[in-house]
């Protein structure tokens, strides 16, 4: 069976940096993706714009600062981004068993299908993730 790619497609919103975001934002996520009718990873994608989204949250935004989440598709890959004002990088921990937190890069890590940080000018980075897409059959 043949499908047909994903068109190219951009949609971003802007976040304040409060806990009530982050399901504001596994909505948003969830809402993009029905809205292109790309379906098939849809709780991947949401997971780990959540998980994103929470380490910006907690590790990534200024004071009075919030966060923004961009999600592109284009070619048959769907980019999600969020982009805060820190220029702290995130790294790949491997908590301990009774560790209660530093296991949001390692489910990225698992479910997309690539992850990465880019600087952002004039301030703060940009942490992506990817994920193959197929419109919804």
């Amino acid at each position: 069976m043949t499908t047909t790619p994903v068109p190219s497609q951009d949609a971003q919103r802007f976040f304040p940096a409060v806990p009530a975001s982050i399901a504001i934002v596994r909505d948003f996520a969830g809402e993009t993706l029905a809205a292109w009718d790309v379906a098939g990873r849809a709780d991947d994608v949401r997971l780990c714009v959540s998980e994103l989204a929470s380490n910006a949250l907690t590790h990534g935004t200024l004071p009075g600062r919030g966060f923004l989440v961009r999600m592109a598709a284009a070619d048959g890959w769907l980019r999600v981004e969020v982009h805060d004002s820190s220029e702290r990088e995130p790294r790949l921990r491997h908590p301990g068993r009774t560790d209660a937190s530093g296991r949001g890069l390692l489910i990225v890590d698992a479910l997309s299908d690539g992850w990465g940080v880019e600087d952002r000018e004039p301030l703060g980075k940009v942490v992506w993730s990817r994920f193959r897409a197929e419109p919804a059959v």
